[in-house]
């Protein structure tokens, strides 16, 4: 859909009356078409990489249990079985060997911590703890400044801290200005790692971009790569994408045979980008039911979020938002045409999830959100700027994070009750995860929204509130982000209140928005720069083994 212009075929669905002034967005159509709607799984070389990926595993186990090993080298195989992407294979067995160092090495003692910097803060990183490394004034030593794979799991280990960790933030000032020094005279493949890491920290970036990034740019070229961890890595890869592309399909269908392409055209055609997300969440095998029921939750939501902002009126919007709330099909009838196609379509798919644990408390969760969208429509098509903390409060619930987070549960075979009451309770480092959802998605369409003529913009709300320029209130909002990383890091601190399995998709919801809206770019209504590639490298390509 090159425009949101309603097509012949489509009349019966849309009333055109063309005294209704409409907020149309003129959204491109998807790039992709076709082309993934069907997947023929090639079940010999499925079968191929399965039967040899076993005693890969077991092999790699072996060396996992080792004993004899010295800190570093334990440390230094767990985060490359990590990068590599086969670390969910061996989760029971990487829990216990990092609750042994963490008791055994918990205040980082011993003369490894006065030279080697790199074991300092990979231990750091995995451990989530504190270390050392400081000149007698308190700073960090200069003579650091040469080893670059040190300042490089430095500059890693910095973007864990939470607050009050000022000399984390130093660290990654320090390993911030010394690698960018040292990178234009590094050698391949470190120079691809130090760029990569400086344009996006291992923390922030979407797991699976970085296991692809890491196995094809770094460690196949590395001359110290294992080269069994390195077959075993790129076979679980390709091995997984068959799933992957099988899901893909799935959702492609479904989404093909809902026809909003058709019969919604004033709405994002994004189901591939949706998938990305939920790719993005989970990408591990037994994640594949709840991949499939999260994609298509994303995109019911796109096609809600585009019928309020795009192409609503006020009074329409709130008939619909009554309906939705009241959550009947009988309600139908007081629709327009066009909105009782997506409310139709949201019964059907959630008359698929209701048999989930809490599945109607999430469901509550969502039509308390059609509310909150509905304030945002009046104070856009009314003209209305509110005081920017009412914009915020309001705000924070439509980023559907809150939402998301749920529903990422609902398809977890080990999710309870105490889950998904934890998470209604609103905890800190959900928060942390909508805030920064929040503020990196109004900073990156702030000028697009500025072009429509919309007034109430938080950015417009801040600056006139605060009596700001556009760029301090930029900044306010990537400090507020900030602090969001520092909830979301705080909260992942043992001991826990849930396991690591379910706070892990919160953190995971706020590198997809990262990565996403990276450089202030909208990348899922825009996808052709930034995520069309990473696509690509996640469901398309494949490694040649």
């Amino acid at each position: 859909m090159a425009s949101t212009a309603v097509s012949n075929n489509t009349v019966n669905h849309i009333e055109e009356e063309e005294e209704i002034v409409r907020p149309i967005a003129n959204f491109f159509p998807s790039l992709w078409g076709d082309c993934f709607l069907s997947f023929s799984i090639e079940n010999q070389a499925e079968q191929k990489y399965a039967q040899e990926i076993e005693p890969l595993k077991e092999q790699t186990k072996s060396m996992l249990l080792a004993t004899g090993m010295k800190l570093a080298e334990t440390l230094n195989l767990i985060d490359v079985i990590e990068r590599l992407g086969i670390a969910y294979h061996f989760e029971k067995e990487i829990d216990e060997i990092l609750d042994r160092i963490c008791n055994e090495n918990s205040n980082f003692e011993g003369d490894v911590y006065n030279e080697d910097l790199c074991t300092c803060t990979l231990q750091f990183r995995l451990l989530r703890q504190n270390g050392e490394f400081l000149d007698g004034n308190g700073r960090l030593k200069e003579s650091l400044a040469s080893d670059v794979l040190g300042l490089l799991s430095l500059y890693e280990a910095s973007h864990v801290r939470s607050h009050g960790e000022d000399i984390l933030a130093d660290a990654l000032a320090f390993s911030i200005t010394h690698l960018e020094s040292a990178a234009p005279h590094l050698n391949s493949p470190l120079k691809e790692q130090v760029m990569h890491a400086l344009e996006k920290s291992l923390h922030k970036g979407i797991p699976r971009i970085e296991i692809q990034f890491f196995i094809s740019a770094i460690y196949d070229k590395q001359e110290t790569k294992n080269d069994m961890l390195l077959r075993f890595a790129k076979l679980d890869y390709n091995l997984l994408q068959m799933l992957h592309k099988q899901e893909l399909a799935e959702v492609s269908r479904w989404w093909k045979d809902l026809n909003f392409v058709n019969t919604l055209p004033y709405a994002r055609d994004r189901v591939v980008e949706c998938y990305f997300w939920a790719l993005g969440i989970y990408y591990e095998p037994q994640y594949s039911q709840a991949r499939v029921m999260l994609v298509k939750t994303i995109a019911m939501i796109s096609i809600v979020d585009d019928t309020y902002d795009a192409y609503g009126t006020v009074e329409e919007l709130s008939i619909y938002t009554d309906v939705i709330q009241r959550w009947d099909i009988k309600e139908i009838g007081r629709l327009p045409d066009y909105m009782k196609i997506s409310y139709k379509a949201l019964l059907d798919l959630y008359e698929t999830m209701k048999r989930k644990c809490l599945a109607m408390e999430d469901l509550m969760l969502f039509i308390t959100q059609k509310k909150d969208y509905n304030i945002e429509v009046k104070w856009f098509i009314e003209g209305h700027a509110p005081p920017a903390f009412e914009y915020l409060r309001n705000a924070f619930v439509t980023t559907t994070y809150y939402y998301l987070a749920t529903t990422s549960y609902l398809g977890i075979k080990y999710a309870k009750e105490q889950e998904f009451e934890w998470l209604l309770k609103n905890p800190k480092i959900l928060e942390g995860c909508v805030t920064i959802c929040r503020v990196i998605d109004d900073t990156a369409t702030y000028e697009v929204e500025k072009d429509r003529g919309q007034l109430s913009t938080v950015i417009e709300c801040y600056m006139r509130d605060y009596n700001v320029s556009t760029k301090e209130a930029i900044a306010k909002f990537q400090e507020m982000g900030e602090a969001g990383w520092k909830d979301i890091n705080e909260g992942m601190l043992r001991p826990t209140p849930i396991s690591m399995e379910f706070l892990s998709r919160i953190l995971n919801l706020a590198q997809l928005v990262d990565v996403t809206y990276k450089h202030n770019e909208d990348g899922y209504t825009h996808p052709e720069k930034f995520i069309k590639p990473h696509i690509i490298a996640m469901v398309v390509d494949s490694f040649k083994i």
